[in-house]
């Protein structure tokens, strides 16, 4: 089985947005209403979209979450940011329960700048217990690109982590638009946050210690991390914590979202082959075709085939690594 762990949806009806504009209008008495998307809507989104490439890429289930750069956690408050939240993890209901053999759910969560991430643990509770969610995707600056909130290892974060431990997810690091000129949102911001979340977890390793069986996955190829693992090491060496692999890398993990042969080949050289998740974020940040090949930049299994993995290291990163970081992935699928 191949297990994409990094998708969302990105193909949502029109409605959806139209939705999404009349709340943010409604600031002063926000209500949270329902969005006008028919079930025949999501279908033809999906079989048009993720499902078809799906089938042309050859991989076989998608972690499904809302789409990041629309979490808008800076819009307005927390009653906003509640509604919008419970309504784009209701959508997702609706997909994974038309296909379910081809999406399971991962839920936004319904931050909002300088509250407290206590007010998060009633929606994830309730998309875990009552929809079969097996993660949810944390935003470490509800700013929008000001990073106005305490780092992730601070105990501010401390109620979140306490229900995901209790729950048994992990979370995506996954930042959302960023509202700052200074930072392109998937150019920028998206690498910017992945980036500073592993360096906040080397400044202050206690995090791990108090939840060591916290998981973080680190999507767009770990920012980058990987890329600059030697600056990296350096430094935590330098700081006296000691090797990377020893204090970090239990709870670490990264996903395959790299859209170039020289990225992946240098991911795989840099990182343990257990903390790598296979992905793509289709559809996502990059859509075209790569003029030199022809082929989607964000066919992630391209990249993957051609490292000739051995088949045990393949078996890892399509599907062994995702049972291990996402545990109830592993009872879902039997």
């Amino acid at each position: 089985m191949i297990i994409d762990v990094h998708g969302h949806y990105t193909t949502a009806p029109r409605g959806l947005q139209a939705y999404r504009g009349g709340q943010v209008g409604q600031l002063g008495r926000p209500s949270k209403g329902k969005p006008d998307i028919t079930d025949d809507e999501i279908k033809k989104s999906i079989i048009d979209g993720q499902l078809k490439l799906q089938n042309d890429r050859g991989t076989d289930l998608a972690l499904f979450s809302p789409t990041a750069g629309g979490m808008g956690h800076h819009f307005g408050n927390a009653m906003i940011s509640k509604y919008w939240t419970e309504t784009v993890n209701e959508l997702i209901v609706r997909v994974v329960e038309m296909f379910p053999k081809n999406f399971i759910g991962v839920c936004q969560l319904p931050q909002s700048p300088g509250v407290s991430p206590a007010n998060c643990a009633a929606e994830l509770e309730r998309c875990v217990n009552q929809y079969g969610f097996v993660a949810c995707n944390l935003n470490p600056d509800p700013s929008g690109g000001y990073w106005t909130d305490p780092p992730v290892t601070d105990r501010y974060w401390y109620p979140l982590y306490e229900k995901m431990v209790e729950l048994g997810v992990p979370a995506m690091i996954h930042v959302s638009a960023s509202c700052n000129p200074n930072f392109h949102g998937t150019g920028a911001h998206y690498i910017n946050g992945d980036t500073s979340v592993f360096m906040q977890c080397i400044q202050d390793p206690q995090l791990f210690k108090d939840f060591p069986t916290l998981k973080f996955v680190i999507p767009h190829g770990g920012g980058a991390i990987p890329y600059h693992w030697g600056r990296y090491r350096g430094i935590a060496l330098d700081m006296g914590r000691g090797e990377l692999d020893d204090f970090l890398m239990n709870n670490i993990y990264f996903d395959t979202c790299v859209y170039h042969q020289p990225g992946i080949e240098t991911l795989f050289k840099s990182v343990p082959t257990k903390n790598i998740l296979f992905a793509s974020e289709m559809i996502g940040a990059v859509r075209s075709k790569d003029p030199k090949t022809g082929r989607h930049f964000d066919d992630t299994k391209q990249y993957l085939d051609a490292l000739n993995l051995s088949a045990a290291d393949q078996k890892l990163v399509y599907e062994d690594n995702a049972k291990v970081v996402y545990p109830r992935l592993k009872k879902a699928l039997g």
